[in-house]
């Protein structure tokens, strides 16, 4: 029996140890690279004494005007999450094209949530600099209740913002990079659920949801110009085609 317990706890050791070395340096900066990990992200004023959250990053294969009204629609009720519909959406699929009517969103907007009781207004617009970031503010309990962001702060409580940064590259490609800032009270509460809660949740989600909007933004590229191609070509050769 006391072998046993032993073995089992080593293995725990193991695991644990295999975690923290191997696996969360993967989570917490999936895609990223090692400068758009080091280096400032937008909306740090946002969240006050909080630290920076997992980066994660895709490159898509068209410019941000066509990746940002993809962002600007999501939410419960409208384009869903494009991540695993069944935990976020209410099993909802999410949107695999444009919709013109939820093209409108500006800062103080709040964008609901699915949950188990019914949707919630989790999200608020913190910052919105269109066709380049766009910053999602949540602000709940330890329970899951939403709270009033004008209000003073409780003694538990967590707070965070999601992030969504466009950067133009060459070749008409656009880097979607997803990253933000979070907190938690009570304080010594934090580095436990940072280390070794939050990325085993947020990887599986934030992992699909990239996916989806780069296959969605992908399959529903509107075709080339001659311009775009001439410049295409002129990108990759330093030759202007005649």
């Amino acid at each position: 029996m006391v072998a046993s317990g032993r073995k089992l706890a080593g293995l725990a050791c193991l695991a644990a140890a295999v975690y923290a070395l191997v696996l969360r340096p993967r989570l917490v900066r999936w895609g990223a690279s090692d400068e758009e990990v080091a280096r400032t992200y937008p909306g740090d004023e946002l969240i006050p004494d909080g630290t920076r959250a997992a980066t994660m990053a895709v490159t898509i294969e068209a410019p941000p005007a066509e990746v940002w009204p993809w962002l600007v629609q999501m939410g419960w009720g409208r384009a869903g999450w494009y991540s695993w519909d069944r935990l976020d959406n209410g099993g909802r699929p999410s949107a695999h094209e444009l919709h013109p009517e939820w093209q409108d969103l500006s800062v103080g907007d709040h964008l609901s949530a699915w949950s188990p009781g019914g949707p919630v207004d989790a999200w608020e617009v913190a910052a919105l600099e269109s066709g380049r970031f766009l910053g999602l503010r949540g602000l709940s309990d330890l329970r899951g209740r939403v709270l009033d962001p004008t209000q003073p702060r409780p003694p538990t409580y967590t707070e965070g913002l999601w992030g969504f940064l466009l950067e133009e590259l060459s070749r008409n490609r656009t880097r979607l990079i997803v990253s933000g800032y979070q907190t938690l009270r009570p304080r010594w509460l934090e580095p436990l659920f940072n280390f070794w809660v939050y990325p085993a949740i947020h990887w599986p989600m934030e992992v699909r949801q990239l996916a989806n909007i780069k296959r969605n933004v992908e399959d529903n590229r509107r075709p080339e110009t001659a311009t775009e191609r001439a410049s295409h070509l002129e990108d990759s050769s330093g030759i202007r085609p005649t």
